[in-house]
């Protein structure tokens, strides 16, 4: 028999595509599914498109305290044995959660899955895979190769590691993923679930360097340290938001300079030292940059001598 199910959506202001986002769940066609819906008191028109759904989902409009503190509302709420999270922009795709719940029905000891997914766009046009490999505690440290609209997890999961962190404005998925594989293996289904929706707009994407900024700061809050691969990444997303043009040798430079300047800072604000391994790497980015520098003035003078 297969375990009953409940949907969470969190919702402020997604006029545009919290539709697609409903009938996405509403077309999977599961018998006894449990749809809740929890605006934070949208004024854009939200409101209207759930009234127009409230025959079959639960829904409810009012402030909360952000996307996390929605989802743990809604989780509270709920009576579904499997609880899936999806966010106002994002999709299912057809026979998703069919899929996922015959993978629980067969496998009783998994109490989380992820699968793989998308980015879509804002029309929904495929952009490209996200990015997923098979579980491995360690490398999630490294790299959260799990999207979060593509997992799916069991009751008895919250009730031994808790709700989502609702002080956390960008990566409370990713703390969750971090604070459940700590005790409790994810299992892979291979197999495309969701579709994550990136477009300018996109809370992400819109604020890239205070979601890495928050990224490292709970790293160290829950890891005890901030990884390597999580200092650069910070420091290129805030290098990259002078958008130099690094074609351009000493625009290459600029960058290069600005790049090591901020993963310096990273070192230092984390995790209060940097390694003989990392200065020397910050070195070659400058090094690199002035080598092709003077060779991009060697070849301007030598082109003036025999123009």
């Amino acid at each position: 028999m297969k375990p009953s199910v409940t949907i969470v959506t969190p919702s402020y202001n997604q006029a545009a595509f919290i539709e697609r986002t409903i009938r996405s769940v509403l077309n999977q066609n599961i018998p006894g599914l449990e749809y809740i819906v929890v605006d934070g008191g949208s004024r854009d028109g939200t409101v209207d498109i759930l009234k127009r759904y409230e025959n079959y989902i639960q829904w409810t409009s009012r402030p909360d305290n952000g996307q996390a503190d929605a989802v743990n509302k809604g989780i509270r709420r709920s009576h579904g044995e499997i609880i899936g999270w999806l966010n106002s922009d994002d999709v299912y795709y057809d026979g998703a959660i069919e899929a996922v719940l015959d993978f629980f029905a067969a496998r009783p000891d998994v109490d989380i899955l992820y699968g793989d997914a998308h980015h879509i766009d804002a029309e929904d046009r495929i952009i490209e895979p996200y990015y997923t490999e098979d579980w491995d505690y360690e490398r999630l440290k490294d790299i959260c190769f799990i999207c979060q609209p593509s997992v799916f997890f069991r009751r008895r999961l919250v009730d031994r590691v808790g709700l989502l962190d609702d002080r956390l404005q960008y990566c409370m998925d990713y703390e969750y993923w971090l604070r459940i594989g700590r005790t409790t293996p994810f299992a892979r289904l291979d197999r495309f679930l969701a579709g994550s929706r990136m477009y300018p707009q996109n809370k992400t994407l819109g604020s890239r360097g205070a979601v890495h900024r928050e990224m490292n700061d709970m790293l160290k809050a829950r890891l005890g340290y901030v990884p390597v691969k999580w200092i650069y990444g910070f420091a290129h997303v805030v290098a990259e938001q002078h958008e130099y043009d690094r074609a351009n040798p000493l625009e290459n430079l600029r960058f290069a300079a600005l790049l090591a300047y901020w993963s310096l800072y990273g070192f230092v604000h984390w995790e209060k030292r940097i390694s003989r391994r990392d200065v020397n790497t910050l070195a070659g980015w400058i090094g690199g940059s002035i080598k092709r520098l003077l060779r991009r003035h060697r070849m301007m003078r030598r082109e003036g001598e025999t123009g």
